[in-house]
């Protein structure tokens, strides 16, 4: 079992709902990012998402393409972005850390020496949200071999056809997509995402997070309350935008997450 597996186990042995945060590594800096990295199981985080700063990112709103801007003209790398979750392992080995990114510059590194990399810092599981199930062998496979979770997206339009192929070869969780678009857009309504949990969760035993637009704690309470969980991305990267301090951050944070554990 993977630390995301573990963490799963815990949460329904407790009764509770998770709550995933997505920050962007090296955004605005590397101790910055760090920082409040490290103070997230803390304020109530149960998984970490952190994400590698990339030149093209296709999926992602606005407030996190640019929160990958400031990374990478900071000098953010993907070898900083490992360095970074060793460190966090230094004081922190049973949160599970999921990297969420783009194909590229793990196909530039290497598939075999990335996966090595990236188990060593203590990496449990990834979201490559450019590979579609098709091209499994280029890195799902490899990493679920590795010991890796391989977290598939699922979206509004992941019909009854295409859905069983979306999640063969997942492991850790499903990450549903609540909204058509990008990142940080309009906020989801209970109402309608429910049904679509629910036919995931027809289909797969694996626990199904909801992410995209969950700004508010009562937002995330709300969708917590239909799935195993939700995630917050764009709304703690927007605070960091904003130039808050680590603890505002993290303030933030702990309310959401609240939220999220009342659902």
């Amino acid at each position: 079992m993977t630390r995301i597996d573990q963490k799963f186990a815990s949460l329904r042995a407790s009764g509770k709902k998770a709550f995933v945060s997505y920050i962007m590594a090296g955004d605005p800096d590397v101790a910055t990012s760090l920082a409040v990295m490290k103070g997230l199981p803390g304020a109530g985080v149960d998984i970490i998402e952190i994400g590698l700063p990339f030149t093209d990112p296709m999926a992602d709103g606005p407030t996190i393409q640019l929160a990958g801007q400031r990374a990478l003209e900071g000098g953010m790398t993907l070898d900083k972005t490992l360095a970074m979750v060793t460190e966090f392992r230094r004081g922190d080995d049973s949160t599970p850390i999921v990297m969420m990114g783009y194909y590229n510059p793990i196909y530039s590194r290497g598939v075999d020496l990335f996966l090595v990399q990236a188990k060593a810092a203590g990496i449990d599981g990834l979201i490559i949200v450019d590979l579609p199930p098709e091209e499994d062998d280029e890195l799902c496979i490899p990493a679920q071999k590795a010991g890796l979770n391989f977290i598939r997206l699922a979206t509004p339009t992941t019909d009854d056809k295409r859905l069983p192929k979306v999640l063969q070869n997942t492991s850790g969780f499903v990450y549903y997509v609540s909204i058509t678009g990008i990142t940080g857009a309009a906020a989801p309504e209970a109402a309608d995402v429910a049904p679509e949990v629910a036919r995931i969760k027809a289909q797969t035993d694996l626990p199904v997070i909801v992410g995209f637009g969950i700004t508010t704690p009562v937002v995330a309470e709300a969708i917590a309350g239909i799935a195993d969980g939700c995630v917050v991305g764009s709304a703690i990267v927007k605070d960091i935008a904003e130039g808050k301090s680590v603890a505002e951050v993290l303030e933030r944070v702990a309310k959401l997450a609240a939220g999220a554990h009342r659902g």
